[in-house]
């Protein structure tokens, strides 16, 4: 069973070049998370947020990257990470072209 990790949280900037500039070690640093399958990275200028949506092999795995990104970014000054964990309904997501295996 896969689960989506949903996060956002308040975000000022770098955007576009320069966020890939300064977060590419942070993406190779959590591309080597545990249970981690992929990670869509977001960001939204016009209100200030950015986040990711992951997906996890297993939800210990989600729970225990969610209780642990949680940390880093609030000791990067971040004062709300709101994150939500999903199960995955495979058969409905594979028929919409979902990118799951």
């Amino acid at each position: 069973m896969s689960y989506i990790l949903q996060v956002d949280f308040p975000y000022s900037g770098p955007w576009g070049d320069e966020m890939t500039q300064a977060m590419e070690d942070l993406a190779r640093s959590i591309a080597e998370e545990p249970g981690l399958i992929w990670k869509i990275w977001t960001a939204n200028e016009t209100t200030g947020e950015a986040g990711g949506i992951y997906l996890f092999q297993d939800r210990p795995s989600a729970d225990a990257y969610l209780a642990m990104h949680t940390a880093r970014l609030q000791s990067f000054g971040v004062p709300q990470v709101n994150g939500k964990i999903f199960e995955v309904q495979k058969a409905l997501t594979k028929i919409d072209r979902g990118p799951i295996s």
